[in-house]
């Protein structure tokens, strides 16, 4: 199941909703006013990369890149 972010036209709220194939279809309801007007957003995806501290600065393992 499929997770889709949201934006409320009536009071602008941002929420994710996890959305099963069977609802796809249905309208989805602002979790802040209950309004229906909602539009499904792009999502952002997050970048994995070193945690602090962790190399020092091979940016692909200590063997490097090239």
């Amino acid at each position: 199941m499929p997770i889709y972010e949201y934006r409320c036209e009536e009071c602008g709220e941002r929420f994710e909703k996890l959305v099963r194939r069977a609802e796809s279809d249905e309208p989805v309801r602002c979790p802040r006013c209950g309004a229906v007007e909602t539009r499904k957003q792009f999502s952002v995806f997050a970048a994995v990369g070193l945690e602090h501290g962790a190399s020092s600065g091979a940016c692909c393992g200590s063997g490097g890149c090239g």
